[in-house]
């Protein structure tokens, strides 16, 4: 979008309501769309990897959960740099901007270096660990070490993000996310199946292929990322107008001063992430015993109802930025507004998706495994979670509200509380009679709460009183 219209939170001029509301969606709109592009990468992988069998599937669904904590740290890290980005953007500071971002990229890197090396150490212990069977072990393996080792260059995909969003740049994010998501499906066919002949209206067309299954899904995702990565830090650095680098030398040695204060928004934002893919992992080691459907209709709901959420993570960025540049130019009653326009917002989209998810289950299912016993479970779990999807928008857009001044010890807690004192227990206590009907039960009571705690904070106004 343009940089004139954001700039109206710089100038200090006052906003209509109107003029909040169509700045929430200008930058939502094309947020939601990186988000969608991300999601549909995960359908292609889950329907693309269903169609090898129910091992296959459940050696990809036993280390999802794994993956999503390792990608969360380091995204978690980009964010403490992307934060103060948008607060000196808000005060028109933009060489102090660049500055950040030049020692955001050293120590991003650096970051994900020691995150992917603690990976590969465990990366062939840890389906074992999960309770996978030998028949699905080596291949899950196999899936975590290529993702793990890929991790610092995916970390500059987050990073480059996170900075074009937080400058107020939604597009870019979102036209290249939509090109990774091309690129995954043209790999993931050439990767992971084996050279074939498809008859296309009479034509016979020869598709080559490499055969090589679960690795190929990895090898797939991965390269479509690097890609997007390289795409994305290129376009930062040399072309957007606020923040590049290019012509604006200076030293990416990072410094004290804005280490801590990366510090102080993503140690919380880090161990939060740990300790809520712990949770989910934990949920894994629940279903585990159920049995290798259950894993599989597991991970293919997981990532199906990922769909109901994506506006929510949308609209979530879009308030990072609107709020952090209101914080950052000093006018807190405009960031205030702007958080209960962006989680209003986000709570109807949210409701409107579950309704649909609600009905379409059984068609997104059936396109996603082959298997009748998978896509049964699948169904029944995605119901259930339909009936959360207000409440955790409600959880999800405030966080993003939350992160923009700056303030995420608070919310850090609300989320490790409510994910390990009642989705956890709740989800021990209906597996063993409920199926996986009981776990996912559990999860729609614990999102339900959280967004009622979340809305709690937002209303009562702490948070403003907690950023940097």
């Amino acid at each position: 979008m343009p940089m004139a219209d954001i700039s109206l939170i710089q100038s200090g001029r006052p906003l209509s309501f109107g003029q909040q509301l169509k700045l929430t969606a200008q930058l939502s709109w094309p947020a939601m769309m990186a988000q969608l592009s991300s999601i549909m990468m995960q359908y292609i992988d889950a329907s693309m990897v269903g169609q090898l069998g129910a091992d296959d599937s459940a050696a990809v669904g036993l280390v999802s959960t794994s993956l999503w904590l390792f990608w969360g740290i380091c995204s978690a890290v980009t964010m403490g740099f992307s934060v103060q980005v948008a607060h000196r953007i808000g005060a028109s500071d933009y060489d102090e901007a660049r500055r950040i971002l030049r020692q955001a990229i050293t120590a991003c890197v650096a970051f994900s270096l020691i995150v992917a090396t603690v990976g590969a150490a465990i990366a062939f212990p840890l389906p074992h660990w999960l309770g996978g069977t030998e028949a699905v072990c080596h291949k899950a393996s196999v899936y975590f070490l290529v993702f793990v080792l890929a991790l610092p260059l995916l970390t500059l995909n987050y990073l480059g993000g996170g900075m074009l969003r937080c400058a107020g740049n939604m597009k870019v994010p979102g036209g290249l996310n939509v090109m990774m998501c091309l690129l995954d499906v043209v790999f993931n066919c050439l990767l992971i199946f084996p050279s074939r002949h498809l008859d296309i209206f009479g034509v016979g067309i020869f598709i080559p292929g490499a055969g090589l299954g679960v690795l190929g899904a990895a090898l797939g995702t991965v390269s479509a990322e690097i890609i997007t990565a390289a795409a994305m830090m290129w376009f930062l650095c040399a072309r957007e107008r606020s923040i590049r680098l290019k012509g604006h030398p200076g030293s990416f040695r990072p410094t004290r001063p804005v280490l801590r204060k990366a510090l102080k928004v993503s140690a919380p934002m880090t161990l939060e992430h740990a300790v809520i893919c712990g949770a989910q992992i934990a949920v894994t080691v629940i279903v585990a015993p159920i049995g290798v459907m259950a894993i599989a209709a597991n991970a293919f709901a997981v990532t199906a109802e990922s769909i109901c959420y994506m506006p929510g993570y949308g609209i979530g960025d879009a308030a990072t930025t609107l709020v952090g540049q209101s914080y950052g130019a000093k006018r807190p009653d405009l960031a205030k507004r702007f958080g209960y326009i962006t989680v209003g917002l986000g709570m109807v989209t949210m409701t409107l998706m579950g309704v649909i998810m609600y009905i379409c289950a059984p068609w997104v299912m059936e396109m996603m495994s082959p298997v009748e016993g998978i896509r049964q479970l699948g169904v029944e779990a995605l119901r259930i979670e339909a009936f959360a999807e207000p409440m955790f928008a409600a959880s999800i857009v405030a966080y993003g509200v939350m992160i923009g001044v700056g303030d995420t010890v608070w919310p850090a807690c609300m989320n490790f509380g409510s994910i390990w004192l009642v989705r956890l227990p709740l989800a021990a206590i209906l597996a063993p009679t409920m199926g996986l009907a009981g776990v996912w039960t559990a999860m729609c009571i614990e999102l339900c709460f959280r967004g009622a705690i979340f809305l709690w904070r937002l209303i009562s106004g702490a948070w403003l009183k907690k950023g940097l």
